[in-house]
């Protein structure tokens, strides 16, 4: 498939960005937002999800699909799991760090701060709250951000209760670890005024840059995630969920431009065909000698096979909409949805041990043509019922274009069926968290990073790329503070950046040091008790074993620090090892030297003290 003209079809494309906060507690509960292990779980609940009404008696049709799915969920929950998380007890007070975060980021966005916010319900069903609702927060409207392109609205700044974690999938249902849920969030939504993949993915990235200019973001692997609406004129509105990096979001948009493209060509096609879906119904009959292996499982087990034809489809379900992925899969992923395996269709058949003459007997029984197409499922007699009209109801859709759908975000850029879009009826109010009124005066606008980088580079001296480096790290607030200490900047920043990556390479687990390690190991230093290049060392043994002290990590490491004595005895070892090359070069032999003196040392004396007494040497002997 060629590349599309995003604006010849008209694209228009909006962002949904949600960002975990890193605040000490969650958002209505006294519970720590650090990630744990399954492994330490030390009890577990068990739950079935049922759709419930809104104010106005109505059902969300995404909450009803979900819920005609037979699961039993299990949360996982922890000595730290409080009531709230368990759904035991009602909801506390929305936590004040969380509210300040959210407030500095409004200000980022220069959206406009309700007066007053109120806390609401938003239906979840399937099953990543143990409540059957998370809770969300509008605290602001009508921000923008700047792009290349241009202006980009801020639709809505949401606080809101992060989902549980999914954890296994089971033959019963989902497994979800409850440490996650409830740790702040922030969803930002942009206007519909994004016009091609590139603008999505700068403006992505500027939201970004944004929420880490706070300093109280978490990083990491899923703690930031992105959704994109994607549409073209003839299509339909998509939300496309899970978008893990920048770079996936511009692959996802001109993904699902040409999937909806695609589309709308098939539509066409079936038009020009008078193409229609006809009435489903059970075909086991035809392959009661069937050797299948698939459906000879399925009947075997008190199973049928449903059929349903597809007149005028004959060649257009086996179309590639994107990269192997056809109007077929599309099919098969609604059967899916409803608890079947899959589905075959004419298009790909005979194959999967489905003969030329079970194919005939297939169209024979359920009316098709030679320019029919026949997709079938084979399943437990009530699964195959609810996923043949599935499959239908999908077929059906084709013939109108692309429907409004919630789909899933694959590696390769393409996506899946998730469910259909969510409407208004899964909002309600929560009537145990009585309103915010939020004070924007309250908190201070926070620093951009463009900005933190050329002050880092103006009032610390650090070489350019270093300091965008640190200040877009993620341990900015950490250098500030060891800078405060007295801790020299450059020595600081390259230590948090450089070393860390070089031991992180070597296999050292960085993520487990925490900030008193460093702050620790910056003081051993400073006051002469650890040199520098023994910090690598050091900083890898704490990461090993991070409840050691710094000192003890001195130790372990073997790194406790030599006298002046130990320092010129090795060294003058060096230079008489090396007498003729020193004789021969003088001064000129320093580099080669140092090397050998300061490997002779390991790490154990500071490089200035060794590189003194080694000049001294050589200049007794030249």
């Amino acid at each position: 498939m060629s590349e599309h003209d995003h604006e010849e079809l008209g694209l228009v494309a909006g962002l949904e960005i949600h960002q975990q906060l890193d605040t000490a507690t969650k958002l209505f509960c006294d519970s720590p937002t650090v990630e744990r292990d399954p492994a330490e779980a030390d009890r577990e609940l068990t739950r079935r999800l049922h759709p419930t009404k809104s104010e106005l008696g109505e059902l969300d049709q995404a909450a009803v699909e979900e819920s005609r799915v037979d699961r039993e969920f299990t949360y996982l929950a922890y000595d730290t799991t409080c009531l709230v998380e368990e759904d035991d007890e009602p909801p506390r007070r929305v936590d004040e760090e969380a509210l300040s975060v959210a407030l500095q980021i409004a200000d980022l966005l220069d959206v406009r701060v309700v007066d007053q916010a109120h806390v609401m319900r938003k239906l979840v069903i399937d099953g990543s709250n143990t409540s059957g609702f998370q809770r969300s927060i509008l605290l602001g409207q009508d921000g923008a951000i700047e792009t290349a392109d241009g202006p980009v609205s801020i639709e809505d700044l949401m606080l809101e209760e992060e989902s549980a974690k999914r954890v296994e999938e089971t033959d019963d249902g989902v497994v979800y670890s409850l440490d996650r849920l409830g740790v702040p969030l922030v969803e930002i939504g942009t206007g519909p005024d994004i016009r091609s993949p590139a603008q999505a993915k700068e403006a992505a990235e500027r939201i970004g840059m944004l929420l880490r200019s706070t300093g109280a973001v978490k990083r990491g692997l899923g703690t930031i995630r992105q959704d994109v609406n994607v549409s073209i004129a003839e299509g339909a509105r998509v939300e496309v969920k899970g978008v893990q990096d920048l770079e996936g979001i511009e692959a996802i948009v001109r993904g699902e431009v040409s999937r909806q493209a695609e589309l709308l060509a098939i539509r066409e096609e079936l038009r020009e065909r008078d193409a229609e879906v006809g009435t489903p119904r059970e075909v086991s009959a035809v392959f009661e000698e069937t050797d299948s292996s698939v459906i000879r499982t399925a009947l075997d087990a008190g199973g049928a096979v449903t059929a349903v034809p597809l007149f005028g489809f004959d060649g257009l379900v086996g179309r590639e909409i994107q990269p192997d992925r056809r109007l077929g899969t599309e099919l098969s992923e609604y059967a899916k949805r409803h608890g079947a395996g899959g589905v075959f269709h004419t298009d790909e058949l005979p194959a999967y041990g489905v003969t030329t003459a079970e194919v005939a007997a297939l169209r024979e029984a359920v009316g098709a043509g030679e320019a029919d197409a026949v997709a079938m499922v084979a399943a437990d007699p009530e699964t195959a019922d609810i996923a043949i009209d599935a499959v239908a109801e999908r077929a059906a859709e084709a013939i109108t274009g692309v429907p409004e759908e919630t789909r899933g975000a694959n590696d390769d850029g393409t996506t899946r069926y998730l469910r259909p879009l969510p409407g208004a009826a899964r909002m309600y109010p929560e009537t145990d968290v009585p309103p915010v009124e939020p004070d924007p005066s309250a908190v201070e606008r926070p620093e951009l990073l463009d900005e933190k980088t050329d002050r880092y580079v103006d009032s610390f001296g650090l070489d350019p790329g270093l300091a965008e480096q640190v200040a877009f790290g993620r341990r900015f607030p950490l250098f500030e503070t060891a800078v405060e200490r007295g801790v020299d900047p450059t020595f600081a920043a390259s230590t948090l950046e450089s070393t860390t990556t070089e031991i992180r390479r070597e296999g050292a687990p960085v993520d487990a040091l925490t900030n008193e390690h460093f702050l620790d190991v910056f003081e051993l230093v400073e006051s002469g008790e650890l040199a520098k290049e023994g910090v690598p060392k050091v900083l890898s043994t704490l990461a090993e074993s991070p409840e050691l002290s710094a000192a003890a990590a001195v130790e372990a490491a073997g790194l406790s620090g030599v006298s002046e004595d130990e320092v010129r005895e090795a060294v003058v070892e060096v230079v008489e090892r090396n007498a003729d090359q020193v004789a021969e070069n003088g001064m000129g032999a320093f580099s080669g030297l140092m090397g050998e003196a300061m490997g002779a040392l390991r790490g154990k004396a500071d490089g200035e003290a060794v590189s003194d007494v080694l000049r001294e040497e050589i200049h007794k002997r030249s």
